[in-house]
């Protein structure tokens, strides 16, 4: 996995410095300025926080951990607020992935190698339910990882809201009876395409705040694609659309 840092201030000093952190761990329990500065810091940086018992920072630290760890990232993350603008100076249409729920890491990474390939100008994850970007991850997008920009949001919500006031179409994949096949919508304006969990797929909120729903053809009833081909049909289309294809 990613690189452990534990105690005090080597994961403060670490925040602080803007290194990538993947997650932060605090002891169940502690209360005090330590509690207050982490819990500070985090909200702040945009990094999860999650409050475990001594027993797990025990069995992930072999040393003095003072209740905090902390996951260094693979990659680093950038503000999707930054990248939008840059994109369209660049004259460029923008195609983000923004995904909602994905947390195996080899499906995140293979979605990433796709999503580098088609010409994505980002990825979107929210701060939690998301797979990390571990060297497993990175292993799956074969690099990609390494390539691609990856932002990390607070809210799937805003994020939609934000990415339609700003002029990007948002086109969430499920198999609704309102999902119209894939090739009917338009991908050669801006678009974030939308994709959540094979279990659970989208929050219904989400369903009703996308521009459109697609569907990805079948041949047959069963199941339906693998989360991470589907992102790769979706971003083959757009890729078709926009080189007139």
């Amino acid at each position: 996995m990613s690189n452990l840092i534990y105690g005090h201030h080597p994961v403060v000093e670490a925040i602080e410095a803007g290194q990538p952190v993947e997650k932060v761990f605090f002891q169940q329990g502690l209360r005090g300025e330590l509690e207050k500065e982490i819990r500070h810091l985090t909200k702040a940086h945009g990094i999860p926080l999650q409050v475990v018992p001594k027993e797990k920072l025990n069995k992930l630290v072999r040393g003095n951990h003072q209740g905090v760890a902390a996951w260094l990232a693979l990659v680093e993350y950038q503000a999707l607020e930054d990248i939008l603008p840059f994109v369209f100076e660049q004259g460029q249409i923008p195609l983000f992935l923004l995904l909602d729920g994905i947390t195996d890491v080899r499906n995140f990474g293979a979605i990433c190698r796709s999503a580098e390939c088609a010409g994505a100008h980002a990825v979107i994850v929210p701060q939690s339910g998301a797979a990390p970007a571990n060297e497993e991850a990175m292993k799956a997008s074969a690099g990609a990882l390494a390539r691609i920009r990856l932002c990390r949001v607070r809210s799937v919500f805003s994020t939609v809201e934000w990415l339609q006031e700003a002029g990007v179409q948002v086109v969430a994949t499920a198999l609704t009876q309102q999902s119209v096949p894939l090739f009917e919508v338009d991908f050669t304006v801006p678009t974030a395409i939308l994709m959540g969990s094979e279990g659970d797929g989208l929050h219904p909120k989400l369903l009703k705040m996308a521009d459109h729903r697609v569907k990805i053809p079948q041949a047959t009833d069963f199941d339906s694609y693998n989360v991470s081909v589907a992102a790769g049909i979706c971003l083959y289309e757009t890729l078709r659309q926009r080189a007139g294809l």
